[in-house]
């Protein structure tokens, strides 16, 4: 998997098409990430006190990472990540613009 958290993606497919987000989590395993403001989802909390009230919460769900795309850094338009050996380390960098990923 090529994303990884704290990446600035835009979501390319779905309800949330066109989105643009960071990653706050990557789930490898099941090839999904969690990505800010996209698939909220609301889930009702119960009360754990005595005398307080229950709650509902945004919380963003994970979705597919083939339904996502890195944004490039120059020009802002989404784009595919390749890697590069620069000082003898592998680096990531877009394909569209050639800027290294952070």
């Amino acid at each position: 998997m090529k994303l990884k958290k704290g990446d600035n993606v835009i979501v390319i497919t779905g309800k949330d098409k066109g989105k643009k987000g960071k990653i706050l989590e990557v789930l490898p395993s099941a090839n999904r990430v969690v990505v800010e403001g996209a698939n909220i989802s609301r889930l009702h909390e119960k009360s754990r006190e005595r005398g307080k009230s229950g709650q509902i919460i945004d919380k963003a769900m994970p979705i597919n990472a083939s339904n996502v795309m890195v944004v490039d850094p120059k020009t802002g338009a989404r784009t595919r990540v390749g890697s590069k050996k620069i000082d003898g380390k592998n680096v990531r960098v877009t394909k569209k613009s050639g800027s290294e990923l952070k």
